[in-house]
């Protein structure tokens, strides 16, 4: 497509588009974005377009699946103000964060069981396969991946009962914190 056929078919079929667009969306931002995405890909994939009396039905179609798509992803991911929902979050003190490094991490690991500590030390700080630990350490793969999760559920409970000591200590909540975490 050339620029002035690209030019021809905004100036014949923006309109249509973006009122389409604004009656899918209801909101004057979201249509514009809509056509604009529409003609985007027609300046893309203009290939596509194998007749040009269906050009309008294509940007139509076009602008239709991303209201949808952007719909779809609307509803997974919804968008919540912080300010509504501040309250649910964990306190957590600035002093407290830093206290919990790579240290408190390794101690932590120290306490689990060899079985499952060095599955753990080989696949995370080593970046060694599956394949690779279970070679090492003469078992099957499934047994890898089964030690790893046990490993990780010590480490967790090691960390959290560490983060609730900690915490007490300093005085702060960690309800939330410790939920995210497991």
């Amino acid at each position: 497509m050339t620029d002035e056929q690209f030019e021809r078919a905004v100036s014949e079929h923006y309109a249509q588009v973006f009122y389409f667009a604004l009656s899918l969306a209801k909101n004057e931002t979201e249509a514009c974005d809509l056509t604009q995405e529409a003609f985007r890909r027609l300046a893309t994939k203009d290939r596509q377009i194998q007749d040009a009396s269906k050009l309008k039905s294509w940007l139509m179609t076009t602008c239709y699946r991303e209201f949808l798509r952007e719909h779809r992803h609307r509803v997974r991911f919804p968008h919540i103000e912080i300010s509504l929902v501040e309250e649910a979050l964990p306190s957590v003190a600035p002093e407290f964060v830093n206290q919990m490094d790579a240290s408190t991490l390794m101690n932590a690991l120290q306490q689990i069981d060899e079985v499952y500590r060095v599955p753990l030390v080989l696949f995370y700080l080593q970046g060694q396969s599956y394949k690779e630990i279970a070679a090492l350490v003469e078992v099957p793969i499934g047994t890898v991946m089964s030690r790893l999760a046990r490993g990780k559920a010590q480490l967790r409970k090691l960390l959290s009962e560490d983060l609730q000591t900690d915490s007490s200590a300093a005085g702060v909540d960690t309800r939330g914190l410790l939920r995210r975490t497991q």
